[in-house]
């Protein structure tokens, strides 16, 4: 369209001139260059002033000034250049353009310094033209860039968060399931011994299973809700110190002897924080009834105290040698571990801020210690 703009403006002017033919062909020939401008920038621009010294030429040759209003396609070459291949090809194109002023002063044998100065001021309109659009090709390019980095933050945002919550639900389910199947598994064992020898006992040990799947049931219902819901809940389950109480009868029913003892205020910290000191003390006490052998004690303690809640489970399990609660190794008294489980609780410390140490104690047994932070306004 633009070349046919000139080659129309050129048409419109062949009018008066005393050489049509000549004219008529350099009108229908400089507009070409322009067709293929931004597809090839230097080549258009090369050619353009190519014709322009070329009519110069052959304007003195016959004698007639050939000059046509599409030679105006220089500055539009200019342009191109400064904007879509860069400045320092401007520079030399200008240097060009400098050789073919002087160059048509010189064959015309006249004062053009009138063409000279409006030929300046076009150059420099259409240089700051190109300027001004390739600052806004820059400044779009960096918002584009930007708007790019942007939504990938927030894909690797939302990824995280699905990852996270994902881990979060695995850590319930497997602190949930761990636990019911341990106590079930022994229970169920002990019924099958007694259930000749002692009726009574294994009466009581199916009523602690019984007991035992429902209380896990209504666990996975809970946990289960959270992936049929777009949003958790807002508050969490608040254990406290009836649930650690039901915790441990529940352990001892199965047959494991544990001493419960609790200090300071742990009815009143945040729900997540319980239910932390909940799953922790939970799978300490099923590692103990799963690994710790036969005729094993445990002890927890649970302090609130100075903005921190202590976690501490101990026991005198009696495993075989060699045998170890490191995770993935083989388990005791025929009941297998994931090995999940220091690993879940490890986890849940650091998403609560606090610290957790497992390992054996010098005199025997195993140990778990966990230190949770409250925060400040939980604390007060």
């Amino acid at each position: 369209m633009l070349a046919g703009v000139l080659l129309i403006a050129d048409l419109l002017s062949v009018g008066g001139k005393r050489n049509i033919a000549a004219y008529v062909v350099v009108a229908v020939l400089i507009p070409l260059p322009v067709i293929v401008r931004r597809r090839y920038p230097r080549t258009s621009a090369g050619m353009l002033l190519g014709l322009a010294i070329l009519t110069s030429v052959a304007g003195r040759a016959v004698g007639e000034n050939l000059q046509t209003p599409a030679l105006g396609a220089v500055g539009i070459a200019l342009y191109t250049l400064v904007a879509y291949v860069g400045r320092r090809e401007g520079l030399i194109y200008l240097v060009g353009l400098a050789v073919d002023a002087a160059l048509a002063d010189v064959l015309e044998r006249e004062s053009v310094s009138m063409t000279i100065a409006i030929l300046t001021l076009f150059y420099a309109l259409c240089w700051t033209l190109a300027e001004f659009l390739g600052a806004r090709h820059a400044y779009d390019a960096e918002v584009a860039a930007r708007l790019a980095v942007a939504d990938y933050d927030r894909e690797r945002g939302a990824h995280e968060a699905v990852s996270a919550e994902r881990t979060r639900i695995a850590r319930e389910l497997h602190d949930i399931v761990a636990h019911a199947v341990s106590v079930i598994v022994v229970q169920a064992d002990g019924a099958r011994y007694a259930l000749r020898s002692d009726p009574d006992v294994a009466e009581q040990a199916l009523g602690t299973i019984a007991g035992t799947g429902r209380d896990a049931l209504r666990e996975l219902r809970r946990t289960v809700a959270l992936l049929r819901t777009d949003h958790a809940p807002e508050e969490l389950p608040q254990h406290g110190t009836a649930g650690l109480a039901r915790l441990v009868a529940m352990v001892r029913s199965a047959g494991l002897a544990v001493e419960l003892e609790l200090s300071g205020e742990l009815d009143g910290i945040a729900p997540e924080v319980s239910l932390g000191v909940h799953r922790i003390v939970q799978e300490s006490l099923t590692n103990t009834l799963r690994h710790a052998g036969p005729d094993s004690r445990a002890w927890v303690r649970v302090h609130s105290r100075d903005g921190e809640v202590l976690v501490e489970v101990t026991d005198l399990g009696h495993a075989a040698a060699g045998v170890t609660l490191v995770p993935g190794t083989a388990a005791r008294n025929g009941i297998t571990g994931s090995g999940l489980g220091l690993v879940g609780m490890r986890e849940r410390v650091a998403v609560l801020g606090g610290s957790l140490e497992a390992g054996h104690r010098p005199e025997g047994g195993w140990r778990v210690h966990a230190t949770i932070p409250l925060s400040r306004d939980l604390a007060d």
